[in-house]
């Protein structure tokens, strides 16, 4: 398969929009049964061979340890136990409503007593509407489908292989399902005092100075895909940095800026991926500098953070 694949937001809208809400439904069930981790760590999905996973959740809440992944091969959704049974049932013919209901009675077969707290969308335009109340969303193109897994399957190693350069604190390259983009974080350690008004989930992911790096595949402000990234709180002067490739630019958005890099962009480069890291690499030295982090006792050229190690191998990236 082509690196970074035709993905025109126009074209599978209907699809992304459902598939959204059923990764909602799921990464609120996951949420709820998953030990909390420091920014929120513990609710991401991480790729897999076939499609995207909770990872292993359950057993400190008295339920059997059990996992629920979606399938885009087979384009089925699979909720398991550690002793072998499954559940499976298919993701095409599905609105939101019966996804909802289907996955819950799934649950209840293999034993599992899980409640989402709050049964509904978040931070989507249909955020006062029940999951169980949805029948709207119900388009699921199985050839889409596949291709959104696939795009975040190479952007998932093209971050894996970008979070190597860095020795600090850093984030799994994760999948958040309430954006429904891919991400992986970089953190200062410097705490960061939010506005009592902030709400929680803020609060407990920006609790810390970050530069973040990630790919979304467009909304109703951006509607095309694009990797982006942005340093939180934004430093003074950062949007005015230089960013490559040329075609790079930063974008305003929701009081701050974004580094953007478009989708179609990329592609359109003779080497795709290595742009993007460029593209990555431009923008954590604009706000790198910007904020005075220690850029040189920071880095990890190769992975490598021994310096006797580091001094035998070939740092040609940088």
């Amino acid at each position: 398969m082509e690196l970074f694949p035709p993905m025109p937001l126009a074209e599978w809208r209907d699809t992304k929009e459902t598939l959204h809400r059923f990764c909602q439904v799921v990464g609120k069930l996951r949420l709820a049964a998953s030990v909390r981790r420091n920014h929120w760590w513990n609710v991401p999905f991480h790729l897999t061979g076939r499609g995207i996973t909770t990872r292993p959740m359950g057993q400190v809440d008295g339920n059997p340890i059990f996992t629920i992944d979606f399938d885009f091969v087979d384009h089925q959704l699979h909720v398991q136990t550690l002793d072998g049974a499954v559940v499976a049932f298919p993701l095409h013919g599905q609105s939101v409503a019966s996804f909802h209901r289907t996955v819950l009675a799934a649950l209840a077969t293999l034993g599992i007593e899980v409640a989402i707290a709050v049964p509904r969308p978040f931070d989507l335009p249909d955020a006062d509407r029940r999951f169980a109340d949805d029948t709207e969303h119900a388009a699921y193109d199985p050839a889409w489908a596949s291709r959104y897994w696939q795009v975040f399957s190479q952007v998932n190693l093209l971050l894996e292989e970008f979070a190597a350069r860095y020795a600090g604190k850093v984030s799994p390259v994760h999948h958040f399902w309430h954006t429904f983009d891919i991400a992986h974080t970089r953190f200062s350690d410097r705490h960061v005092d939010q506005p009592p008004a902030v709400d929680p989930v803020t609060r407990e992911a920006y609790s810390r100075e970050v530069i973040s790096f990630g790919f979304w595949f467009g909304d109703d402000h951006f509607p095309e895909p694009a990797f982006y990234a942005y340093t939180a709180p934004e430093p003074a002067g950062v949007a005015g940095e230089r960013l490559v490739p040329r075609a790079a630019r930063w974008e305003a958005r929701n009081g701050s800026h974004l580094a953007v890099l478009r989708y179609d962009d990329a592609r359109a480069e003779d080497e795709p991926r290595a742009t993007v890291l460029d593209f990555y690499e431009s923008a954590y030295q604009a706000g790198a500098r910007r904020a005075g982090w220690d850029i040189q006792r920071l880095a990890c050229p190769g992975g490598i953070t021994d310096p006797h190690l580091r001094r035998h191998q070939d740092l040609s990236w940088e």
